[in-house]
């Protein structure tokens, strides 16, 4: 065990490494991309661009640029932003985390509990009007786009009716941090979560009852069956833990790329300033290293996450522990 993670933990580094060389190349070397004519400005004079490539080492070959970058990325933490000077990148993503984290925890709370829901109704009323209602439901939440529905939930709770009983509790739009006050924490990030979590809820919810169909025509349902065990028990007991490899691959890879940044569209309509929206604003102004930066974080929870599901894999399935 101690060996697989060991060699799981080599993988992340090497992916990590990967993913760093590609970024920088893309960013830094691909021609056409001269960072110093972002940072120059506009109709700079030859003389200023080799002056802005000397001051920041873009005139050193390609492997000590990357060098450079990544010492000051990893080791100096001291990577500044090429569009406010002086500005370091590192510790304004690690300021960020806490709100991604609290806005995607709190999703994903919501779309795993309502997606076995979901997923565990429909397949037990199989073909009923309670099924077809669900599927719908389901089929509507996947439809809606994330900036669609934020910004129809905002026009509802902090405009037209947040005067009415209903929602004269919706704080306005921002974040207020868990350790300061909890309440407000809560309350900012209700709405958020909901919106985020309506589309999962319904892939999910449409995933686990396909898997939970199939997995009811098994031989070892069968088996169940003929020694007597109510349908509850064969469903809750023996085909749901089957089902839930291709529940728990969704949720890892999802899950990783949310925390990763890609909730940016939640935290630009509801005025969250996570990591999705510190890269969208980088994206604004090409702003390079903070590019980077955001991406080679979310490769590391992309790849983090599907370390976690590998090991919920082993413990879902005997099988793959022999693999």
């Amino acid at each position: 065990m101690l060996l697989a993670l060991l060699r799981r933990f080599g993988q992340m580094l090497f992916v990590m490494f990967g993913i760093s060389v590609l970024v920088f190349l893309i960013f830094f070397v691909t021609p056409g991309a001269d960072p110093a004519a972002r940072i120059a400005g506009r109709n700079a004079s030859p003389e200023t661009l080799e002056a802005v490539r000397k001051s920041f080492g873009f005139d050193q070959p390609v492997w000590v640029q990357y060098y450079t970058m990544m010492k000051k990325l990893f080791v100096t933490q001291d990577l500044t932003s090429f569009v406010n000077r002086g500005w370091k990148v590192v510790p304004a993503v690690i300021d960020t985390i806490p709100v991604t984290l609290s806005l995607v925890i709190g999703a994903a709370v919501l779309w795993v509990v309502f997606g076995l829901l979901v997923g565990l109704i429909a397949a037990a009323t199989r073909g009923s009007w309670i099924d077809k209602l669900l599927m719908a439901l389901g089929l509507i939440g996947c439809a809606m786009p994330v900036f669609w529905l934020g910004e129809v939930m905002n026009l509802i709770t902090q405009s037209r009716y947040h005067d009415t009983w209903a929602f004269s509790w919706v704080p306005p739009l921002g974040y207020k941090p868990l350790s300061e006050d909890p309440k407000g924490w809560f309350l900012t990030l209700v709405i958020p979560w909901i919106t985020l979590s309506i589309l999962y809820i319904g892939l999910y919810g449409r995933v686990l009852r396909a898997n939970l169909i199939e997995a009811m025509q098994e031989d070892y349902i069968r088996t169940a069956r003929a020694k007597g065990l109510s349908e509850t028990r064969i469903m809750l007991r023996h085909a749901l833990r089957t089902s839930l490899i291709s529940f728990v691959t969704l949720f890892g890879l999802d899950f990783g790329a949310l925390v990763g940044g890609a909730a940016l569209l939640t935290e630009v309509v509801f005025g969250l300033q996570g990591v999705g929206k510190l890269t969208y604003d980088a994206l604004q102004n090409l702003d390079l290293p903070v590019i980077m930066t955001t991406v080679i974080y979310a490769s590391f929870f992309v790849v983090l996450a599907n370390a976690l599901v590998d090991v919920v894999y082993i413990l879902l399935d005997p099988r793959v522990r022999s693999a």
